[in-house]
């Protein structure tokens, strides 16, 4: 899948939108100033280094990142009409996570975490078209996210620092101390981190249907036109004569012989 130019900059201005319409200040600004800072990487970023997995191509973090916010919006709506309890975080808290959820894959200051493929089979047989800085030290996605953001001055609530460590879910094994609890008091106090983790699902698996869904369905339709080959089954006897025709115990010729 490709973005234009036109589409990549509407999705980079939707992201500075809601920075502006969600975020209070003054984090806001220095929101503003970090993304604006790393603008020229950012907006052309991946969302993952493989195409089996979702948005791997330019453009496709911002655009995952904006459908995450969309998506945790109404999900929240949704959440809301369960009667949940929506009193233990705010509408900032749900967005504020919702932008910086993966915000660990842009790498550090000086380094991109993905980085143009140069090994040709990897991109041709695996669709690899992006592959792992070796020079960026090695730190799980949402740690260094926080890290990133705390490093810039832009402070972050209990619940969002909770939401971002555990969107992945029990994807990641990381998360059980969080998610995986049986005691009461052990359990997140709010369901923001289930609502950000649901929203980077659906947002995941929508952009996974966009990209291969239309190629399992145009294979289907090529295995469908292509022509079978016909084979002609043996018929019981025939079967029977060459089984016993190939064995050499006269016991087991009997036992054939009494099919």
């Amino acid at each position: 899948m490709k973005l234009t130019a036109e589409q990549i900059q509407e999705n980079w201005d939707q992201l500075l939108n809601n920075i502006n319409q969600y975020i209070s200040s003054p984090r806001k600004e220095k929101l503003l100033a970090f993304y604006k800072k790393y603008e020229d990487r950012l907006i052309l970023m991946p969302a993952a280094h493989k195409k089996e997995y979702h948005n791997a191509f330019p453009g496709g973090y911002i655009e995952h990142v904006n459908r995450v916010v969309d998506a945790a919006i109404k999900l929240h709506s949704l959440w809301e009409e369960f009667e949940a309890d929506m009193s233990t975080f705010t509408t900032e808290e749900l967005v504020f996570s919702a932008i910086n959820h993966d915000l660990g894959k842009m790498g550090d200051e000086n380094h991109e975490s993905y980085i143009p493929q140069t090994d040709q089979w990897r991109k041709d047989k695996l669709g690899e078209d992006y592959m792992f800085n070796n020079q960026l030290p090695f730190s799980s996605v949402p740690d260094r996210g926080l890290f990133l953001l705390q490093s810039h001055g832009i402070s972050y609530t209990f619940n969002e620092m909770v939401a971002i460590q555990t969107h992945d879910g029990l994807y990641d094994e990381g998360n059980k101390k969080y998610l995986l609890n049986f005691m009461p008091e052990q359990k997140p106090r709010t369901c923001l981190p289930y609502i950000l983790h649901q929203a980077d699902l659906l947002a995941a698996r929508v952009e996974f249907e966009k990209e291969w869904l239309p190629k399992f369905k145009e294979k289907k339709q090529d295995n469908l036109e292509t022509p079978k080959k016909s084979y002609t089954l043996n018929n019981k006897t025939n079967t029977k004569t060459k089984a016993l025709g190939s064995l050499s115990s006269v016991g087991l010729k009997n036992m054939l012989d009494d099919l």
